[in-house]
């Protein structure tokens, strides 16, 4: 959250909004950056990937300490679809509240881990040809946002990239600490290095 002369409040990530209350002269170009987020979005969707392959349907049906009425299955759910919903905007034009309720809805029954697992290789390669169509139009799409406000279809895959990365970091951590298992073959540091997540994990 930015206040701005004891008057104006800024809540979030919001740099059209940012830019001109904090007279900054700089323009958010993340045109060049459309290979860098195709990359790291195939290594954050491929890991959650194999993260879901480790569970049982059992296990993605563990209650999450922090998040009351939430499964494992959920949170994963969650990483993947965010994902969709930003990709979707471009087209759809919006991102916010009622589009993530009407996404919850239309994947309530992807609940078995191969169900989830075939819904995320779709989100991935739909994403990733999506990045690499140097569709310049729809990139710079401005959209309503949840998360960050009226921000680009580009800048919103960006954040939204952050969002699902520390969402992983927090199914990683309920894996090994909650269910007690080995992680194997995990995102490593380089897979996900430069994408901007809270030191804090929950």
């Amino acid at each position: 959250m930015t206040i701005i002369d004891d008057r104006e409040v800024i809540i979030g990530y919001y740099p059209r909004k940012l830019i001109p209350a904090l007279h900054l002269e700089i323009d958010v170009d993340l045109s060049g950056k459309t290979s860098w987020l195709a990359e790291k979005y195939q290594n954050m969707v491929r890991a959650t990937i194999r993260a879901t392959q480790q569970l049982s349907d059992a296990q993605l049906q563990a209650r999450l300490p922090w998040r009351e009425h939430w499964t494992l299955r959920d949170l994963i759910i969650h990483i993947l679809s965010f994902p969709e919903l930003a990709w979707r905007s471009h087209t759809h034009g919006s991102m916010s509240t009622d589009d993530m309720r009407a996404s919850d809805e239309r994947l309530k029954d992807v609940v078995a881990a191969d169900a989830i697992i075939e819904y995320g290789e779709d989100v991935r390669d739909t994403i990733i040809r999506f990045l690499q169509s140097e569709d310049t139009v729809a990139f710079d799409r401005v959209v309503p946002a949840h998360y960050g406000g009226e921000v680009t279809v580009l800048e919103l895959l960006n954040i939204i990239l952050s969002h699902s990365t520390h969402h992983l970091k927090q199914a990683y951590w309920f894996m090994e600490n909650e269910l007690g298992m080995r992680l194997q073959n995990p995102a490593t540091e380089a897979d996900l290095e430069g994408i901007a997540t809270p030191e804090a994990l929950f």
